[in-house]
């Protein structure tokens, strides 16, 4: 976890500096969309990986199965993160829709509103009146707050089809790694599958250790457990591959 030195700290918070920041538009992250696209990728390829070895299929099939397994949940992903974003966006803009009818219809209730949120964050009196009166002169500040304090939701949401591309791209590239070793005709299944896990096993680490470099947890704990939650997935796969083998005699 990264630590900032206290001359860090103060060059950070010097007034100058924080109105710099303040002044900047949101920035919208794709940090989330990255690492949910790359540990379902990996888990859900490598699951299909383990699943074919359990099962005792062939190296083909593996590679098959993996590669579409790879480009339609990967597409499906996409879409569904493409598709939540946009829902988000639509909820947010009917909320300001409706917020913004309320204001011009009972101006006095709405105010009314913002008046009882900060007077339950501890101000009363002439400043309390005061920080109603600003809020309400500006319609879009007025709007922004109430969807933040009453309703809880951002006031702006993120670019769906970056998100989803995000997504995409993260699920095929990742995912396409625990494949590489069934493109070695030559290796035995054996072979290919154990390397497969291991790199696997290497991308579940990377992926967990990076994503503590941008939320600031231990390392090598966040990427243990990344590596963790993705060799339960795969043993899952694998046992029911197996057990299923020896149920119908797949020969």
């Amino acid at each position: 976890m990264k630590k900032f030195s206290q001359e860090e700290l103060e060059q950070d918070h010097r007034p100058e500096v924080i109105t710099e920041r303040l002044n900047q538009p949101p920035k919208t992250q794709n940090i989330s969309d990255a690492v949910l696209g790359a540990i379902d990728g990996c888990v859900t390829t490598f699951a299909v990986v383990s699943g074919a070895y359990g099962a005792g299929f062939s190296p083909m099939v593996a590679l098959v199965l993996g590669f579409a397994n790879l480009f339609a949940d990967g597409f499906s992903m996409a879409v569904s993160n493409y598709e939540a974003n946009k829902a988000q966006k639509e909820f947010t803009d009917n909320i300001r829709h409706i917020e913004e009818q309320h204001i011009d219809q009972i101006p006095e209730g709405e105010r009314e509103e913002i008046r009882q949120i900060f007077q339950q964050k501890g101000f009363n009196g002439q400043v309390l009146e005061e920080i109603v009166d600003t809020i309400c002169q500006d319609k879009k500040l007025w709007i922004d707050t109430m969807l933040t304090e009453e309703h809880g939701v951002q006031t702006f949401a993120p670019n769906a089809i970056r998100a989803a591309m995000t997504t995409f791209l993260a699920f095929l590239f990742v995912g396409s790694i625990p494949l590489m070793p069934f493109l070695v005709p030559s290796w035995e299944m054996d072979t290919q599958f154990m390397f497969s896990a291991i790199l696997a096993g290497i991308m579940f680490f990377l992926i967990g250790s990076l994503k503590s470099l941008f939320l600031l947890k231990p390392l090598f704990r966040s990427g243990l457990s990344t590596l963790l939650t993705g060799g339960a997935a795969a043993s899952l796969a694998f046992i029911t591959g197996y057990v299923l083998r020896e149920l119908f005699g797949i020969a």
